[in-house]
C-alpha cells in the first residue's frame, strides 16, 4: 500500500533533532585537578564538534544443516569518540590533553600508568529546541588514545581546532537512568 503523504507530514509536527544542540562534560581526571581545574571546566563550551557513540557486534560465522551461512554475535564493539575543542590563546586546551597523555605514558619513562589514574566518564547530552535533555550517554573509563597536530600556517587568520580521539570501555544510556530514577522519585513523594 503506497504511503499517505498526510501521514508523512503527520510525522514531521514535532521538532527535528538538531546536530548542534548538545555540551560534553569532561570530569577531569584527579591526577590533574589541582593545575587544570579551569580549562576542564571550559571544555564543555570548547567542544565544536563530536558525535554521538555507536555499537556494532563483532560476529562469527557458522553454517548449521542445510540452512545458509549465518552470523552470530559474541561480543559487543565500541568504536572510539573523537572530540574537536576550540583551542584559547593560551593554548589551555592543549597543554591540558598533552599534560593527560602524559599521565597515561610519562615521556620521562615510557612505563604506562595504573589506569584508574587517568580515566573518566564523559557525557554527551543531546538537548531539544526547549533545552530539555532528549538524549545522554556516558563513555565509561573515557581517556585519550590521540592528540592530534596542530597546523601552523601564515596564510591562515582562523582559530586553532584541536582533535582529540577518547576510548572508553563501553557507554551507557544516562537519560533511561534518569527517567527511572525520576519516575522513582516521583512515586516516593506521592507516598509522603
Amino acid at each position: 500500500m503506497p504511503a499517505n503523504i498526510s501521514n508523512f507530514l503527520q510525522s514531521f509536527k514535532g521538532d527535528l533533532a538538531k546536530p548542534n544542540r548538545y555540551d560534553v562534560q569532561i570530569p577531569i581526571p584527579s591526577v590533574l585537578a589541582p593545575f587544570y581545574l579551569n580549562t576542564a571546566k571550559n571544555l564543555q563550551f570548547r567542544c565544536e564538534a563530536t558525535e554521538l557513540p555507536g555499537r556494532t557486534f563483532a560476529t562469527t560465522e557458522r553454517k548449521i544443516g542445510s540452512v545458509p551461512i549465518q552470523k552470530y554475535p559474541y561480543q559487543s564493539v565500541y568504536n572510539d569518540v573523537t572530540m574537536n575543542f576550540i583551542v584559547s590563546g593560551d593554548m589551555s586546551e592543549k597543554l591540558f590533553f598533552d599534560v593527560w597523555m602524559d599521565v597515561i605514558n610519562p615521556t620521562s619513562n615510557f612505563n604506562f600508568a595504573y589506569r584508574s589514574n587517568y580515566i573518566t566518564d564523559i557525557a554527551i547530552t543531546q538537548y531539544d529546541m526547549r533545552n530539555q535533555v532528549t538524549y545522554k550517554t556516558v563513555l565509561k573509563g573515557a581517556y585519550p588514545i590521540a592528540v592530534n597536530q596542530l597546523d601552523l600556517d601564515w596564510t591562515n587568520e582562523n582559530y586553532h581546532k584541536l582533535s582529540v580521539m577518547f576510548a572508553y570501555t563501553n557507554w551507557e544510556f544516562a537519560t533511561v537512568k534518569e527517567i527511572t530514577q525520576n519516575i522513582y522519585s516521583q512515586a516516593i513523594n506521592s507516598f509522603l
